[in-house]
């Protein structure tokens, strides 16, 4: 009887010291600080331009944190319907961290676009509760109570959803959200009609999407909903949509234990390199969030971004770009170069240690799916399955 006793005791200080060990790993796994921008602060301040032929389309950040992907996806697909004039809108006329290996400059301030009387057609929500540890701003939250007019298309993407649902606005409706968030927020928020296994909701003019990856099957629902099939079609031709049609079957499958598991390993018993993306002018938004959104879920050492003088530059539909990464600080052990055919020899002679990987700029697939086929053969099935739960693709 007391051995027995004995063994029981013994088996459960083992389940709580694993599950310990395993609860401060994976707090050590997600729970990186966000990065601060410390670079100069003298910007232009010119505002874009605007063809008031268009739709405008407003694309809401917090300059502390905002999810690279929800941001920079929706942020492409609405500039290349070529019928739309897009702003990112954030409170300060200040960086934008895009979490968390790339800054951005807004096009407007809140106070800017009230000022120039100026209501989007479509507003775009979004995630700015960086692993739902903070609350939404309610700066935020009032400013887009003000905006929405009854008859403009709000659309929520991810945790976005935390924020959207703070407005009271889909109180009744139905919303959905990233998988793995998806109990906490439908818990915090009991208004909406919390709904799972879609990529997209409608509820008249307010839409939602599940996580990160769906950004782009949301994006793509408003364009078809605003611009039409044709343009649709045009877009999803552009990013090489691996569907015939807006895929919106989804199964809201949450990060597992086993799959974190499979992360804290790849953490803690695996070589883990310093990461470095080069930013180059004119550089496709889709492809460059997609590649530092994934990457970053491959937990590195680090992973920043780099300007070969450390300047600003422009991006395809003219974002400005600020890099996280300066070259003479920090060490890169692996380059990553989105237009090999800009890439001169001088430039790679910047990152003497680095292995460099160059990425064709023709390409014959979805990028989603090129970057997670690299870590398959990089790091294994499993892993690319945490890497794809992370990013609620499926």
């Amino acid at each position: 009887m007391k051995r027995k006793k004995k063994v029981i005791i013994t088996i459960c200080t083992t389940i709580i010291i694993v599950g310990l060990s395993l609860y401060f790993a994976v707090a050590s796994v997600f729970d990186g600080k966000l990065r601060e921008y410390t670079g100069p602060q003298n910007f232009d301040s010119n505002q874009p331009q605007s063809d008031i032929s268009k739709k405008t389309v407003l694309i809401v950040a917090d300059n502390g944190g905002t999810e690279m992907f929800d941001l920079l996806a929706p942020y492409y697909l609405f500039n290349a319907t070529g019928q739309a004039n897009v702003f990112i809108v954030a409170e300060k006329k200040q960086p934008i961290l895009l979490v968390n290996s790339l800054f951005i400059l807004p096009h407007y301030t809140f106070a800017e676009i009230d000022s120039l009387n100026i209501k989007a057609d479509i507003l775009v929500i979004p995630n700015m509760t960086i692993h739902l540890k903070t609350p939404p701003e309610t700066s935020t939250v009032n400013w887009i109570k003000k905006q929405y007019t009854g008859k403009n298309i709000i659309l929520s993407i991810c945790d976005g959803a935390a924020t959207m649902a703070a407005t009271g606005l889909y109180d009744g409706k139905i919303i959905t959200t990233h998988a793995s968030d998806f109990e906490t927020l439908k818990k915090q928020y009991p208004g909406p009609n919390w709904v799972k296994d879609i990529s997209v909701t409608q509820s008249g003019n307010l839409y939602s999407t599940g996580g990160v990856a769906n950004a782009v099957e949301g994006s793509l629902t408003v364009i078809k909903e605003t611009f039409g099939d044709g343009t649709l079609q045009k877009v999803l031709h552009d990013i090489k949509y691996p569907h015939r049609t807006i895929q919106l079957e989804h199964k809201s499958n949450k990060v597992t234990n086993g799959s974190i598991l499979t992360a804290v390993q790849r953490y803690f018993f695996k070589k883990r390199t310093n990461i470095g993306v080069l930013l180059q002018s004119d550089v496709n938004e889709f492809d460059l969030g997609s590649m530092l959104d994934v990457y970053s879920r491959t937990l590195p050492k680090s992973l920043k971004s780099f300007t070969i003088d450390n300047k600003p530059l422009k991006s395809k539909y003219g974002l400005t770009l600020l890099p996280s990464g300066k070259l003479e600080h920090d060490q890169v052990d692996e380059l990553k170069v989105l237009n090999p055919a800009a890439f001169t020899a001088a430039e790679e002679r910047h990152f003497p240690k680095a292995g460099v990987e160059l990425y064709p700029t023709v390409r014959n697939q979805y990028i989603l799916d090129t970057y997670l086929e690299n870590i398959n053969k990089l790091y294994g099935k499993k892993f690319m399955n945490f890497v794809k739960l992370t990013l609620d693709y499926n």
